[in-house]
């Protein structure tokens, strides 16, 4: 054999080695585990069974218990008012004088009228007794007694309308002390000190309005009307309204009134709920969130209403399974009540459902709700 077939013998078996130890390596390689998913954290919340209120909601307006235009009821100038704007004022406390001079002067000739008219009828009663004696003594006819009779009952008409007079200057001169006709407050005054008034004239001199208690109006659906009604006729129903942009907890009223007939133009009805309002909490003209409780619903299905997912379907859940993995689950909503939702459908007391971290969740992912997980 030649050299040069050796060493081409030598390198072919050097290469045929090279490409055997490469497929042994190959065929020695063994695949790299498949890594598992992490899990998924998440918070969750157990499902309860609770009693639960059936509440209206609307937005409403709180009204003084009772509202008064003060007026004048005689003409004469303002001599003193006895308040300021905003004041707090008391029942019959005094708020406006007004020049009782012209009707001292008033009264002082109806009585002085009065005194002169009363001693025309003293002697028209005397007359009569006399010409009544002679009447019978035959000395004058009946037709003479009849005109000295006809004399002594309009001596008495007279005295009589004497009387309505006095009484009339003591009234106007009553109505020169404006007094309040209620516990509230003074608003603007819108005639000074000085001024002269008109008796019933179109502008108020004061708008007092009474705080406590206190009413709020509201309007809810018409639909709503025969639930209220039947609810109304077993008790009172409760309202708690809470003041908008306020710290102030729930206050707590009842319902007062049912409008005796719904808006056609909107399709409600309007309400009137009273409160106490001994802090004075609601005042008047102010806009609040009212929740007006019908009955309370008892062993409902209630879950956090941060579960609730929208989907093409309706709206779903994800529900923990034992193996720390998750399932969507359809749920029917029967209505919110603040932070809760009351299911009719889907759930069962006890489950337990994702409140946060939804977004990476899908059917079969595993959870947990360790360390990481967002608060609930």
């Amino acid at each position: 054999m030649s050299r040069k077939l050796v060493i081409g013998l030598l390198g072919f078996a050097v290469i045929a080695g090279g490409g055997f130890a490469a497929v042994e390596l190959i065929r020695g390689t063994k695949a790299a585990p498949q890594k598992a998913a992490p899990a998924v954290p998440v918070s969750v919340a157990t499902v309860v069974r609770k009693a639960v209120p059936v509440n209206l909601t609307a937005v409403g307006n709180v009204e003084p218990y009772t509202s008064v235009a003060l007026k004048a009821r005689v003409d004469g100038q303002i001599l003193s008012v006895a308040f300021k704007e905003g004041d707090e004022v008391k029942k019959d406390a005094l708020l406006v004088e007004i020049d009782p001079r012209p009707f001292q002067v008033a009264l002082s000739q109806a009585q002085a009228n009065l005194k002169k008219d009363q001693a025309l009828l003293d002697h028209a009663i005397e007359q009569e007794a006399r010409y009544k004696d002679l009447l019978e003594k035959k000395f004058i006819s009946p037709d003479a007694y009849d005109q000295v009779r006809t004399n002594r009952d309009a001596a008495a008409a007279t005295v009589a309308a004497d009387q309505a007079a006095i009484q009339s200057a003591k009234l106007s001169l009553e109505y020169c002390t404006i007094r309040s006709p209620v516990n509230g407050y003074a608003g603007r005054i819108l005639i000074q000190q000085g001024n002269l008034v008109k008796a019933n004239d179109t502008n108020p001199l004061v708008t007092i309005n009474q705080v406590v208690p206190i009413y709020v109006s509201f309007s809810v659906p018409e639909q709503n009307i025969a639930d209220i009604r039947k609810y109304q006729a077993a008790g009172d129903l409760q309202v708690r309204v809470s003041p908008g942009d306020s710290t102030h907890p729930p206050i707590a009223g009842k319902l007062a009134s049912l409008d005796n007939s719904a808006d056609p133009a909107t399709g409600t009805i309007r309400l009137r709920a009273e409160f106490p309002n001994q802090d004075k909490a609601l005042w008047p003209g102010q806009f609040v969130n009212v929740v007006l409780t019908l009955h309370e619903q008892p062993d409902a299905i209630v879950t956090p209403s941060t579960a609730l997912q929208n989907g093409p379907n309706g709206q779903y859940v994800f529900v923990v399974k034992p193996d720390a993995t998750v399932e969507l689950r359809d749920v029917k909503v029967a209505r919110t009540e603040g932070d809760d939702a009351v299911v009719a459908t889907g759930l069962e007391a006890g489950d337990k459902v994702v409140v946060a971290g939804q977004l990476r969740l899908a059917p079969g992912v595993r959870i947990t709700t360790g360390a990481g997980a967002p608060t609930s």
